[in-house]
């Protein structure tokens, strides 16, 4: 439908949303017009909230999860918002239709034991590879930074004078992360080994051994491989790092609001997620020291 095309080619260019993110919208929406097509027989422009809560309700059986049911809220009221500053519709169908309530997961995260063994006392592979794989774990845990976010840094990014990183998150919003002396260290090495297996300058600052940009495949591939060697978690996908990072963070006393600012969160809700995890601790703490628990 042009109309959908049109909803995603303005988030594209003007909201600057990932691929991704318009891959899940622009499903959402075809997916709802075939319903209405087979069960109401109209069109998408012709839809009422009752036609919604329906399509919702359908989509919980399916056995769609409330968090996923909810993207799909927010893509609807992202589209008829900017269907009516187009004015292209008179009236919102979603203003009546609510989000599902939904159960906050407690994210997982590898033990402080467990990095250290990781970074210091694992065996990575010789040359290039290993040294390179050794840094995207070190940058994954020392700026809590996305998949998507590692394998677009540029070399030039990395400001060895100031010791900070650029980092180009959602929607191109860029944020500053400072940077350990022993990341400036790993950085170091690993541009050494660079130099010699790709001569030629390259414009991203991690690469395959043949000077090509990761892919995320690789890169998951990778640090799965790593996180497994170490801990028993059942996920150990590159974001287990990210909130690792921020877990870690906050049990050793960084301000929730500064962790939000690295991490790149919208609001403070996304990033409150990890207190849970420091309360966990604080309960463990305390059964294992007051006389009375």
């Amino acid at each position: 439908m042009s109309i959908i095309k049109s909803f995603v080619d303005y988030l594209r260019l003007e909201k600057r949303y990932s691929n991704h993110t318009l891959k899940a919208y622009k499903t959402d929406l075809f997916l709802l017009s075939n319903y209405l097509k087979n069960t109401y027989q109209t069109e998408l422009l012709n839809v009422n909230h009752n036609m919604i809560r329906s399509w919702l309700v359908e989509e919980l059986k399916k056995g769609n999860s409330p968090r996923t049911v909810n993207r799909k809220i927010t893509t609807l009221k992202s589209f008829f918002k900017y269907l009516l500053k187009e004015n292209i519709v008179k009236i919102d169908p979603t203003l009546r239709i609510s989000s599902t309530k939904t159960s906050k997961k407690i994210p997982s995260f590898v033990s402080q034991d467990e990095m250290q063994k990781l970074l210091d006392h694992h065996h990575y592979d010789e040359g290039y590879a290993g040294v390179r794989d050794k840094l995207m774990v070190e940058i994954f845990y020392s700026t809590g930074i996305r998949l998507s976010e590692l394998i677009q840094l540029k070399l030039k990014y990395v400001d060895f004078s100031n010791e900070q990183l650029k980092v180009l998150g959602k929607r191109n919003k860029e944020r500053i992360i400072p940077i350990t002396k022993e990341l400036i260290k790993s950085l170091n090495i690993y541009l050494e080994e660079r130099k010699k297996l790709i001569p030629i300058d390259k414009a991203y600052l991690l690469l395959t051994e043949k000077g090509e940009k990761l892919n995320p495949s690789l890169v998951y591939k990778r640090i799965n491989q790593l996180i497994s060697s170490v801990t028993s978690l059942k996920k150990t996908s590159p974001h287990i790092l990210r909130h690792t990072f921020a877990t870690h963070m906050l049990n050793n006393g960084a301000d929730l609001n500064v962790i939000k600012e690295l991490l790149g969160h919208a609001n403070l809700s996304a990033t409150e997620v990890y207190t849970h995890n420091s309360v966990e601790k604080l309960k463990k703490i305390f059964n294992n020291a007051h006389p009375r628990a």
